[in-house]
């Protein structure tokens, strides 16, 4: 990519090719060079530049980034004796908290690769995915929720091992007291499980000097992160993202916003690290500022209001969800949310009525931003400063180009003006897919881009609009759900005969699943029936909101179940109404 002093005085053929060229952000420059580094960079810097500083608040208890850093190399020499090495594969069953930081980097820095694993999965779900990704260590708390489905792994001996942390040792001197007291049906009794001698306490772990053995690791080829996916089938997928591919990106994502300040910064924590986009946008992204944590343990609406007018941060990431609940609190009023700078709203659309009425009620604006697992995941970014334009989901950030291509010929660009499927070109885009070379090649062009299935259009000034989904995802307040996971699980029903799932709009959550089912000739069972049996092998993200029984569900003249034709009516519903 040539390089010049500044964005804004981009060479002529180039600003024509590029029209975000023509109107980047003033202080932006969109040829600025990025090195990528071991990710756990961002910790060891961090604890240098700002070690007395709190890097987190997880109810009430403040960590500071020398004592969080001091945590991880203790961590990481423990997993080194663990037998942890170069490209080992640890997962992380972990809700929002101090732990999560702490393994993450230590994983990491012990030459290992992360495993980001949904806490919502179920022990189905977990299971493919710890066969998929080789898995051999899992880091999860002694929370029940948490902790039984670790032991079912291991009872199943899909899992080799287990490192287990306490829960109330997170908490602050009192309530952790009240938490033991209060809550102990909450705890689980590590030391009865049957596969007791799988766990290792993480007090065990840490119990060292904090002096792990150097890594050698090159940013550019080396996998940092496994993040699961899925594709046009529904297939998870564990998107290869190397230590560059996320450090970059995080450093692209700072570069959108220069007027932050190092080691002032304040960030609520709501969203799932466990996300790509909490990952990426909430935790490295502050941690490279050396911003404070407001940890939520999860997102619950009254917590998070109490917690914004007390802890005051200056910046949060959310969902359309998030800003909906905030919007719709009867006394939203009585809170104060005049410290945030500004909101950023990413892993779903944003309904413009939703991010009209919250900033003319909150005096916050709310910055929309696209993005994918496969690109680590920030592509683009309304911004921060001027007006926004309505529904767009913003201009390429820093070292990545964004390409609309014919569906159907993928090296052809369309023509100006016109709609065409989103490729992506840049640092943060992924190696690949963990294990399916065929796969990977599919989601790349012939000349190198991303294929993301969106398909989008670009204005005179470079922003960009999604207008279509070629894929069949569902995107749920922010989640991937894949409508071939919930068709199976309905279909594994006696009385199912036929099943296909689609996505409606819901006020709520943006998108949610619609399953229509035809059951079999003399078999019986009604909607509450299919959701009983569906509890066991969905996550909550993945029930399917409605559920209608037909006759027959449309098809292709090849006897293909089809969509296209239950989308349509579902289209027309709501244009009735």
């Amino acid at each position: 990519m040539p390089k010049v002093a500044n964005a804004n005085a981009a060479q002529p053929d180039l600003a024509v090719r590029y029209p975000w060229l023509r109107s980047y952000p003033p202080g932006v420059d969109w040829y600025q060079p990025f090195e990528g580094h071991p990710l756990w960079r961002l910790i060891d810097d961090a604890a240098k530049l700002h070690g007395a500083r709190p890097a987190t608040n997880f109810l009430g208890r403040q960590t500071t980034y020398g004592e969080i850093a001091a945590d991880v190399d203790r961590a990481a020499e423990g997993l080194q004796k663990l037998g942890v090495v170069k490209g080992t594969r640890v997962g992380l069953l972990l809700p929002n908290s101090p732990t999560f930081i702490i393994y993450y980097f230590a994983v990491l820095k012990a030459g290992g690769i992360v495993v980001n694993c949904n806490p919502l999965y179920t022990v189905e779900e977990l299971t493919r995915q710890v066969e998929d990704s080789g898995l051999e260590l899992m880091v999860t708390l002694d929370l029940k929720v948490l902790f039984d489905k670790v032991e079912a792994l291991l009872v199943a001996r899909t899992l080799q091992r287990a490192i287990v942390a306490s829960f109330p040792a997170l908490l602050p001197a009192a309530k952790a007291v009240l938490f033991r007291l209060l809550k102990r049906r909450d705890i689980a009794r590590v030391a009865a499980s049957p596969v007791a001698g799988s766990i290792v306490l993480d007090t065990t772990v840490r119990a060292n000097a904090g002096q792990p053995a150097p890594i050698e690791v090159s940013p550019e080829n080396d996998i940092a992160v496994l993040q699961y996916t899925g594709g046009t089938t529904g297939v998870s997928k564990g998107a290869m993202l190397t230590h560059a591919n996320v450090y970059i990106n995080v450093h692209q994502a700072l570069a959108w916003v220069p007027g932050l300040e190092p080691g002032r910064e304040r960030i609520l924590g709501a969203l799932p690290f466990f996300h790509v986009f909490a990952m990426t946008g909430v935790m490295n992204f502050a941690i490279a500022l050396g911003a404070e944590i407001v940890v939520m343990p999860r997102f619950v609406l009254d917590d998070a209001m109490s917690l914004i007018t007390r802890t005051r941060p200056t910046l949060m990431p959310g969902v359309p969800t998030m800003f909906v609940a905030m919007l719709n609190h009867p006394k939203l009023k009585s809170y104060d949310l005049s410290s945030l700078k500004f909101c950023l709203s990413g892993g779903a659309p944003l309904l413009l009525e939703t991010r009209r009425q919250f900033e003319a009620l909150t005096g916050c604006k709310v910055v929309e931003a696209y993005g994918l697992s496969e690109t680590s995941p920030a592509v683009t970014i309304n911004p921060v400063g001027g007006p926004p334009k309505d529904m767009s989901i913003g201009q390429p950030i820093p070292g990545t180009i964004v390409s609309l291509r014919d569906p159907d010929n993928p090296l052809q660009e369309v023509a100006h003006g016109e709609k065409g499927e989103i490729c992506i070109k840049g640092p943060q885009v992924m190696k690949g897919y963990w294990q399916r070379p065929a796969e990977t090649a599919q989601q790349k062009t012939p000349d190198g881009y991303l294929r993301t299935g969106d398909v989008a259009r670009m204005d005179d000034d470079g922003y960009f609009y999604i207008v279509d989904r070629i894929k069949d995802l569902i995107i749920c307040s922010g989640y991937n759900v894949y409508p071939r996971n919930v068709e199976e699980a309905i279909s594994s029903h006696p009385a199912v005969e036929e099943v296909t799932v689609i996505g409606i709009p819901d006020t709520y959550r943006g998108e949610a699943p619609k399953a229509f089912i035809k059951l079999k000739q003399g078999a019986s069972a009604d909607a509450d029936a299919i959701l009983v049996h569906l509890e066991p092998k969905l996550s909550r993200i993945e029930m399917p909101s409605e559920i209608e029984f037909r006759a027959s569900l449309p098809k292709t003249l090849i006897g293909k179940l089809s969509k296209k034709e239950l989308k349509a009516e579902e289209a027309q519903k709501r244009q009735a109404r």
